[in-house]
């Protein structure tokens, strides 16, 4: 889907939108990215939309090494949005550098990485593979927080000291980092808070839910793993909450906002919320033009009303 030109006026309302945004040290032509997990390791989307014209594109979490994630089935529909157990499933970051990362890059997107481990020791090895990597390459976000690696057990996110010590060993790949948290802990400021001491530019907001879906005929969990995170608009909500939670509380702290983002409003609202940027996640497996029809939204939402930056927005609905 091709998108217009910053800055230029649209014919159907109001006023130019510089569509421009930062998120800690690295400057975005668009407050609009794809989210981990959801958009492949490359190119995957190239097929529906113009990647050189969105944000970024942040490919799912990589680990030390390939790894086959988790038994199948590994996602199934939710009443409003779904719920996955995939389990971090990836070639490694070496073989993506190599096999992978050339033809996203070719596409002329921004490029955000991602990485994942069950223990500092893979943090710091994923870590230390990305060194030196392209540089639009633009930064890092370190998965904390995923819930489908055994069962939640090693949900970082849930601890400011495990947080801190597993973003002082991701600091390997030279790399903007941004740590992204969780919402089921009721210490995701303190959690948020230890990540920028340790050196996170920003944080990520916030990932799955931990959740279950249970077959009442065979009386067993749906998913091969058990239970798996909820994603897609019915967490929205806490999406924004967590948010503006974390913005009222730290409001030196960017943010980037995800959940349940589908369209304009809901990216304007995480926006206003306190986010300086949003991701599309879910919405991409219904329709894999998602990510660029967010974009489109936000622009036209902006330009009906007379917002001129999109940068005016961040944090708005904090007074």
């Amino acid at each position: 889907m091709a998108l217009r030109r910053r800055g230029r006026r649209r014919p159907d309302a109001g006023v130019a939108v510089d569509l421009s945004t930062t998120v800690g040290s690295v400057a975005l032509k668009a407050p609009v990215m794809t989210a981990s997990g959801t958009a492949g390791h490359g190119d995957e989307l190239a097929a529906y939309v113009d990647l050189s014209t969105i944000g970024a594109v942040v490919v799912k979490s990589l680990g030390s090494g390939p790894w086959p994630g988790n038994p199948a089935p590994r996602v199934h529909p939710t009443p409003s949005g779904m719920i996955n157990s995939v389990g971090l499933q990836g070639p490694g970051v070496t073989a993506w550098r190599e096999r992978e990362l050339p033809a996203v890059l070719a596409t002329g997107a921004t490029v955000v990485a991602s990485i994942w481990g069950r223990h500092v020791d893979d943090f710091a090895s994923a870590a230390e593979q990305l060194a030196g990597v392209d540089e639009r390459v633009v930064a890092l976000e370190v998965n904390l927080s995923c819930p489908n690696l055994d069962g939640g057990a090693h949900l970082f996110a849930h601890d400011p000291d495990a947080t801190a010590a597993v973003l002082r060993a991701a600091a390997a790949a030279g790399l903007p980092m941004w740590a992204k948290l969780s919402a089921n802990t009721d210490r995701v400021v303190d959690v948020a808070a230890a990540a920028h001491e340790a050196g996170a530019e920003a944080v990520t907001l916030a990932n799955t839910l931990m959740g279950m879906v249970i077959d009442v005929d065979t009386r067993r969990p749906v998913l091969g793993a058990g239970g798996g995170g909820v994603s897609g608009p019915a967490i929205h909500p806490v999406a924004v909450r967590t948010v503006y939670d974390v913005r009222a509380a730290l409001p030196e702290v960017p943010i980037v906002g995800v959940g349940g983002v589908v369209d304009g409003r809901t990216a304007v609202e995480l926006l206003l919320a306190g986010a300086s940027a949003v991701q599309v996640g879910t919405a991409s497996f219904a329709d894999p033009r998602s990510v660029g029809a967010v974009l489109e939204g936000v622009e036209t939402w902006c330009s009906r009303a007379g917002v001129t930056r999109v940068r005016d927005l961040i944090g708005g609905a904090h007074g």
